[in-house]
């Protein structure tokens, strides 16, 4: 029960980060993105910020074994850049400057209600099982069939 309260309050922290960033305004975060325009260099700040707070953060979670809150640390291994890493990360940000919107200030704006948030979500949801899907029958097409 303690976890879940911690839990609860560190992502309560990250959604209120989120709002008052601006993040969660798809059009500061166009205008972000919109270098050849009217460019808002606003948001480099939040990103620095965040930056540096992630790098902080892993430095601390490569010598640990467990979590703050006890978990086992699990942290990526791979350093490859292949095919899907690069397909990924394009879908990405095409998704992110097309709706102003990437996952986390997405999902903070489906919970205030916002319209396009929620045609975002339902979409990310829909690409999310998608992928499960074609992950699932990619894995049963490769496992030897035993008769």
């Amino acid at each position: 029960m303690r976890n879940r309260i911690s839990e609860f309050a560190i992502g309560l922290v990250f959604g209120l980060g989120l709002i008052i960033s601006g993040m969660t305004d798809p059009g500061k975060v166009l205008g972000f993105l919109d270098l050849a325009g009217s460019w808002d260099p606003s948001l480099a700040l939040v990103m620095g910020g965040a930056v540096l707070v992630g790098l902080f953060a892993f430095t601390l979670a490569r010598k640990r074994s467990t979590s703050i809150l006890g978990g086992p640390m699990q942290l990526p291994t791979s350093r490859q850049i292949d095919r899907r890493l690069v397909l990924g990360s394009l879908t990405f940000g095409v998704g992110w400057g097309i709706a102003g919107f990437c996952p986390g200030p997405a999902i903070v704006s489906f919970g205030a209600g916002e319209p396009k948030a929620v045609v975002f979500v339902l979409a990310m949801l829909t690409g999310m099982g998608a992928f499960e899907l074609l992950e699932m029958r990619k894995t049963a097409r490769s496992a030897p069939h035993v008769a």
